[in-house]
């Protein structure tokens, strides 16, 4: 990806454009992210770019962690991700100890946004996965059910059979997501519509591969 950097997600609001329309958008505290590692082909067979996000207590990163940041000669940080870049991308001509902020991106830039989201707890096929419902009424005895299971054949109930379970808590991908405003002075990234995940959750902000 030619741009991206890691973010917390704060929550949702609304704000009015310029045209007067109102417009929900996610509020991303994007970075800034700290650059702690440059892989290149030639000593790690691709290239990339990791960034650091967030804080946490130095006494609670054990020696191998603390010693990766050590060496690149910056503090630790809570997150850890690599970013793939070619060399003429803007994050490959940073250094080590280089800081990323929301600035990359400006309003009306289309992003792919990842976070895992909201676990929902047990649920059946209905909410789930869509299903529609049998008839309650006239002594149905078949309500909310997952109906059928497998054939008679076989004898047992395929693998990735659409069933009761849990639901939530995956890793998901919103693509082509418009970026409304980017607040500098708080590195603050404003997205039109959801995000995956919930308040305080970390995501990592793409460019659109379908931009």
């Amino acid at each position: 990806m030619a741009k991206g950097i890691l973010g917390k997600k704060l929550g949702m609001t609304q704000i009015f454009n310029e045209e007067g329309a109102l417009v929900p958008v996610t509020v991303i505290e994007a970075g800034p992210c700290t650059v702690v590692q440059k892989k290149t082909v030639d000593n790690d067979g691709y290239s990339a770019v990791q960034l650091g996000f967030g804080t946490k207590r130095e006494r609670l990163f054990n020696k191998p962690s603390k010693g990766h940041f050590d060496k690149a000669g910056v503090k630790p940080r809570r997150y850890l991700r690599e970013f793939r870049v070619t060399e003429e991308d803007d994050l490959a001509q940073g250094s080590i100890g280089d800081e990323v902020k929301a600035t990359i991106f400006s309003a009306g830039d289309r992003v792919d946004i990842t976070g895992t989201s909201r676990g929902k707890g047990f649920a059946g096929p209905i909410k789930r996965h869509g299903f529609s419902r049998g008839p309650m009424s006239h002594g149905s005895h078949y309500h909310r059910g997952a109906g059928a299971l497998g054939s008679i054949d076989p004898m047992r109930v395929f693998k990735g059979k659409k069933m009761a379970g849990r639901k939530g808590g995956n890793r998901t991908t919103i693509q082509g997501l418009e970026v409304i405003k980017v607040d500098d002075d708080r590195n603050l990234l404003l997205i039109k519509g959801s995000v995956p995940g919930a308040k305080g959750t970390l995501v990592i902000v793409n460019e659109s591969v379908k931009a």
